[in-house]
């Protein structure tokens, strides 16, 4: 994309910031193929769903530390079998120990429940669905879950997608320090459908121009530019995530 850096350039700056090439290689995601993101159940999905949902705005350790709890009360998180649980199945659940008892992301689990066996149903499975998206369009498959799903906008929907393994960016702090530094023209919290899109061609020059998937693109991205954590505190932080 005209008037932005080369990524060659970011990337030589990830390596001199994590001792090179081979250590930065250590640290990055690797997707899952297509056929493997299409094989995903319907039961994983909606149980990634649910994690990412109680994880936005709240300490990620607590919702690991209880999800044993999650998977009993939710059922497995089978999304037919919950699809037909009455009203005081859920309203129960509002009082339940074995999770956080937020009544809204409880009942997020019951219109997602019926989202993802919508679409299952009408594509073969979500992760079929998922699989046939384009990766150049990561924009408008995280529309489509913030318009059709239950509290999957922003960076929630970003994070389902990383989570599950499907190639795609994100747009953490240091990644959007990133792209400003690299010449992009986006607000500081590009939340705008035009900031967005921008975000979308840079990622897919990006692509074109070094061949690597969306999700390395992205995290080597973050590992560029703001604080520069070890190793070990990425692999502690979970996933090797640095300002994602």
């Amino acid at each position: 994309m005209a008037g932005t850096t080369p990524f060659a350039e970011i990337r030589a700056r990830a390596e001199r910031r994590k001792g090179g090439a081979e250590a930065l290689a250590r640290l990055l995601p690797r997707p899952l193929d297509p056929a493997s993101v299409a094989a995903l159940g319907d039961d994983h999905i909606l149980a990634e769903m649910t994690r990412r949902v109680f994880c936005a705005g709240f300490v990620w350790s607590v919702i690991e530390a209880k999800w044993a709890g999650f998977e009993a009360a939710f059922l497995g998180f089978d999304p037919v079998e919950l699809s037909f649980q009455p009203d005081d199945f859920w309203e129960a659940l509002t009082g339940d120990a074995r999770i956080v008892r937020n009544g809204q992301k409880i009942m997020s689990v019951r219109a997602n429940a019926h989202f993802v066996r919508d679409v299952s149903s009408d594509h073969g499975g979500f992760g079929k669905f998922l699989a046939e998206w384009p990766a150049d369009d990561q924009f408008g498959l995280l529309e489509y879950l913030a318009r059709n799903g239950s509290r999957l906008g922003g960076a929630t929907g970003q994070y389902l997608l990383r989570f599950l393994g499907r190639d795609g960016y994100t747009t953490s702090g240091d990644v959007v320090l990133a792209l400003r530094d690299a010449g992009l023209d986006i607000a500081p919290n590009p939340t705008s459908k035009r900031d967005r899109l921008k975000i979308q061609a840079q990622f897919n020059a990006w692509a074109a121009e070094t061949g690597l998937p969306y999700m390395q693109l992205s995290r080597i991205c973050a590992m560029s530019i703001g604080e520069n954590f070890s190793p070990e505190r990425l692999m502690a932080m979970g996933h090797g995530n640095e300002g994602e």
